[in-house]
């Protein structure tokens, strides 16, 4: 049993991971702006309130925890931009406090900066809205802080090319850097087994100090 604190956990994929953690028996520990709009109630829950852009509040959150885990996102583009990259760096200064007991950080990343077979990077492809580019820059320049990191143990996964709501299969693929596709050049993955993935990294720390993706 793993104690994770969990940011973000009322969005979407923060959910899922919510879920995921407590039906396999982690004691989590949500942490919210607003603890009244967390609908889940489980004899391993504790709901918080607490800021992933303020290193004292991730500090506090922290202390005693195994892992934690950022599921935040922004909304809009500019809602990412303004938070993607703040988040991971405020969530790098507060674990750096707890020094020794400093627990592993784990968040969720995004699809922009994979490699697609091309040899290019999905942020490259044609057609993309501008709010689209905003937010896969925002993942794209969290990830490049992160791997400036080598006194915290931290891990960014990246979804694949779609993430979308579906069925929870407990199979997935994974790669380091580059995206992956199926036999038709498809990349996708329910956000059911993203967080199967996520919680399976929790249980048994694949990728430590890197970022990894996984799809379907």
């Amino acid at each position: 049993m793993a104690k994770i604190a969990l940011f973000g956990a009322n969005g979407n994929i923060g959910q899922r991971i919510l879920r995921e953690a407590l039906d396999r028996g982690h004691q989590v520990t949500a942490v919210v702006r607003d603890p009244a709009k967390v609908t889940v109630t489980h004899p391993a829950l504790t709901v918080v309130t607490g800021d992933v852009l303020d290193p004292a509040s991730v500090a506090k959150a922290a202390e005693g925890q195994d892992v934690v885990v950022s599921a935040v996102g922004g909304g809009d583009g500019p809602g990412h931009i303004a938070t993607i990259k703040p988040a991971a760096e405020a969530l790098v200064a507060g674990v750096r406090t707890l020094g020794d007991a400093a627990p592993r950080v784990i968040a969720v990343g995004g699809a922009g900066s994979l490699r697609t077979p091309d040899g290019k990077q999905v942020w490259d492809g044609e057609g993309i809205p501008e709010f689209l580019l905003q937010i896969m820059h925002a993942h794209g320049d969290a990830l490049d802080f992160y791997r400036t990191v080598s006194d915290v143990r931290w891990t960014n996964i990246s979804p694949a090319g779609l993430i979308e709501a579906g069925e929870r299969t407990g199979t997935y693929r994974t790669a380091l850097d580059d995206l992956v596709v199926d036999a038709e050049g498809k990349s996708r993955i329910s956000m059911e087994d993203y967080a199967v993935a996520l919680v399976d990294e929790i249980e048994k720390p694949q990728h430590v100090g890197e970022r990894f993706t996984v799809a379907d």
